[in-house]
């Protein structure tokens, strides 16, 4: 298992550290190789999230701040939604 992830403008360090840590345990027991982008936008209070995996999977999803959808523990359940159920 290798997870890469990236995360740009998001603006807070510590913010930052806990989704490395949600979405890497999110992917722990998962295989083969997966990269997850996000992106924040200094235009918008919406951020942009990308899951990259084995067999060519790729999905996007837009964060938004006012769901509560930028806080760690709810892009780790949102990035277990979007993999496929097969992929452990």
């Amino acid at each position: 298992m290798g997870v890469t992830i990236e995360l740009q403008n998001l603006g807070d360090a510590q913010l930052c550290r806990e989704i490395i840590a949600n979405v890497e345990h999110a992917l722990s027991d998962k295989r083969g190789e997966w990269r997850v982008f996000i992106a924040g936008s200094r235009a918008s209070e919406n951020w942009e999230m990308r899951v990259e995996g084995p067999n060519s999977f790729e999905r996007t999803y837009t964060l938004g701040g006012a769901a509560g959808e930028h806080k760690p523990e709810a892009i780790r359940r949102l990035v277990l939604q979007l993999i496929p159920a097969g992929s452990s």
